[in-house]
């Protein structure tokens, strides 16, 4: 029997403002009492690298007679441990352990894991991967616009890809997004919001980096979708709400362990969300990853009424549009079919514990037969992007593309952008985000081109 106690003396120190949460010793008498837990418990075996990792460490020692549990693990095990975690967060939805479910364990592993990251950045530094995958805001700015075609060519060369490996550490073979010659925000700048629009209130929309600078068709779509049903959409920096602009929510950040510089994006961001919170204006997001890193860690980093304010005003895009559902206000007429529709559930959705509000919203479709496939990308933020991980998240990845290629689909969705590039690499199927189809099954996309969306099209 491990001499390791279950419970914890006090709470364990989960939010960067805890003075504990830097103290080392403190930080290693927690991992061995989550790693002792963890290891008598093994429910969380199926989900990432890291709990068979944890497994085999401690089992070789209590094999060889040297402990009795994980009383024993060093800086080695540790890191191995924490390398492995892609923070998926579904063993929050396993774990018996967490203060959700009232234990008195109080067993926290995401968080301890990023904490782990976050002492070992303070210690040793932050890796140039991790900084420069930390900034996609940054990467946008310079890279898109009237630059995207030459970084879109200069990525699309197999040679600069593989020198880029070996300079960043960022893999050759995961398919990067491409930079977008306009931004999201130019777009709507520009567009003349449909008739109807307000009728059933505003909304301020989270674009995401992704949205923003990558892969404005989500968004744009969004918007579309929104207005068709009465919905007014409010964007920072835009229009109506002229200033400053959103940035990234932080869980790049996060992922490298650089708590400061996404608590100083999550400041920023509350400070121009909280105006719109206050006059009513619900938050949607269309990215799972960013929609948890504000629901659930914004406040756990930024510890304010003002950041839990906007937390609680945060939903997933999908979310709110079964919201809109429930209250009969969502438009129910659709000129196009949609087929037998492979719907990925997105990991950092799951764990949200909202159901799975995209397959709902595509199930009203007529003639449209949705099928949830609940496995993981392994990409999850950042992690899947690092060479050293490549390998291992494709194959822990394959289960996904089998239930994709399963499900013999005519179309494929997911809300995770960064699962999409994976499955499409992988399936050579497009993947579109739920709102994509659905504003194809309104006919609202029949053409990009086709339809007048600018103040001047339509003057």
């Amino acid at each position: 029997m491990s001499v390791i106690p279950r419970k914890p003396k006090a709470p364990p120190a989960t939010s960067p403002h805890d003075p504990r949460y830097y103290d080392a010793r403190d930080l290693e008498t927690e991992l061995r009492r989550a790693f002792q837990i963890c290891h008598e418990c093994r429910m969380c075996v199926n989900y990432c690298g890291s709990f068979p990792e944890l497994f085999n460490r401690v089992d070789k020692a209590i094999d060889s007679g040297r402990a009795e549990g994980a009383e024993l693990i060093d800086d080695a095990d540790i890191k191995a441990v924490s390398d492995a975690c892609w923070q998926c967060k579904l063993c929050y939805i396993k774990c018996p352990y967490t203060p959700d479910e009232g234990s008195s364990e109080l067993l926290d592993f995401p968080r301890l894991m990023a904490r782990e990251r976050a002492n070992r950045a303070a210690r040793d530094g932050i890796p140039l991967v991790d900084r420069i995958l930390g900034e996609p805001q940054a990467i946008g700015a310079v890279g898109g616009g009237v630059m995207a075609p030459i970084s879109n060519f200069v990525l699309a060369s197999s040679l600069v890809r593989k020198v880029q490996e070996k300079v960043t550490g960022i893999s050759a073979e995961f398919p990067l997004p491409p930079m977008a010659g306009e931004t999201f925000r130019a777009w709507l700048a520009d567009h003349a919001p449909a008739e109807n629009a307000g009728k059933h209130g505003e909304v301020v929309l989270f674009a995401t980096c992704y949205g923003e600078y990558n892969v404005p068709s989500v968004v744009r779509a969004a918007v579309r979708v929104l207005e068709h049903n009465g919905v007014r959409v409010r964007y920072p920096g835009v229009g109506e709400d002229p200033g400053a602009s959103l940035t990234c929510c932080g869980m790049p950040n996060l992922d490298g362990g650089d708590v400061k510089a996404a608590t100083e994006k999550i400041r920023h961001n509350v400070e121009l969300l909280l105006p719109h919170v206050r006059a009513g204006r619900t938050i949607v997001v269309p990215g799972p990853t960013c929609g948890y890193t504000m629901k659930k860690e914004w406040a756990e980093y930024l510890p304010t009424p003002e950041a839990k304010e906007v937390a609680a005003a945060t939903v997933d895009l999908m979310e709110f549009l079964v919201k809109l559902g429930r209250e009969k206000k969502l438009v129910r007429e659709f000129p196009e079919k949609l087929g037998t529709v492979a719907y990925h559930a997105a990991c950092h959705l799951r764990a949200q514990k909202v159901g799975f509000p995209g397959a709902r919203v595509l199930g009203v479709v007529p003639n449209t037969d949705v099928r949830v496939i609940e496995q993981c990308s392994a990409v999850d933020g950042t992690w899947g992007m690092k060479a050293e991980n490549y390998e291992t998240g494709r194959r822990y990845a394959q289960k996904l593309v089998r239930g994709v290629s399963d499900a013999a689909p005519d179309m494929v969705v997911s809300d995770c952008s960064l699962a999409a590039l994976r499955v499409e690499k992988e399936t050579g199927k497009h993947v579109l985000h739920p709102i994509e189809a659905l504003a194809r099954a309104y006919g609202l996309l029949p053409d990009e081109g086709s339809e007048p969306t600018t103040k001047a099209e339509r003057a």
